[in-house]
């Protein structure tokens, strides 16, 4: 791999392109990323890079006159993470993760990763946790038929069926039944980035991320290209 970066989904738009054609696109603020650490094949076990995104206040326990402990931004970065980006020298990162680059030796901690990585026509995969729905029933969540509509059926969109009673005489393993919907990661592949605005860090991605807006999505190149 030897393109990847961090970004957050703005939402939805259309544009037109060069030969007039109306596409849709998916918005991505793309970075910013700074590196955190290098893993290196000697200390580590393997290469790679750890980029960091997002600002994140760091957290603070004071004292007040009577000795009463206070803690100033709970959920801003602790001594440990402010140690670590510390010695990085950047500031402390809401989202940290690990891309394992071919030339991972060749970036300095520090270093910035932007949007310009990347060019118009570029294929890449988008990885997000999509939107959450909730407990749906089978039909919304496995597309399963529903019953007879009519009058006096008691019967419309129910699960139907689990087994029968004689045999097997018990339902099978990975049956599908209604429960928790959405809130997975989910990998969209082959899409194809329209647009590289290099001085706001926006990528342009034809067609649907997955995930709700401000949602962190990552985004590599492809791993696998159409014929």
């Amino acid at each position: 791999m030897k393109k990847a970066i961090l970004a957050t989904k703005v939402g939805m738009t259309q544009i037109f392109n060069e030969n007039g054609v109306l596409v849709p696109v998916t918005v991505l603020q793309a970075g910013p990323c700074v590196v955190t650490q290098i893993k290196t094949v000697e200390n580590d076990g393997y290469s790679a890079v750890q980029v960091g995104f997002v600002d994140k206040k760091d957290r603070i326990n004071n004292k007040d006159a009577s000795g009463k402990k206070e803690v100033i931004h709970r959920h801003g970065a602790n001594k440990a993470e402010q140690g670590h980006f510390k010695k990085a020298g950047v500031s402390s990162k809401r989202y940290v993760r690990e891309f394992k680059f071919e030339n991972a030796a060749e970036y300095a901690l520090g270093a910035e990763i932007k949007a310009d990585i990347f060019e118009a026509g570029d294929k890449v995969d988008a990885s997000a946790i999509s939107k959450g729905k909730g407990f749906q029933g089978a039909i919304k969540r496995l597309g399963q038929h529903r019953g007879p509509m009519k009058h006096g059926s008691k019967f419309h969109r129910h699960q139907g069926s689990n087994g029968a009673c004689s045999s097997p005489s018990r339902v099978f393993k990975g049956k599908g039944m209604p429960g928790h919907m959405g809130h997975v990661k989910v990998t969209v592949q082959n899409l194809e980035i329209v647009r590289v605005d290099a001085e706001k860090n926006l990528l342009l991605v034809k067609g649907a991320v997955p995930g709700p807006k401000k949602a962190l999505v990552t985004i590599k190149e492809t791993v696998k290209v159409e014929a």
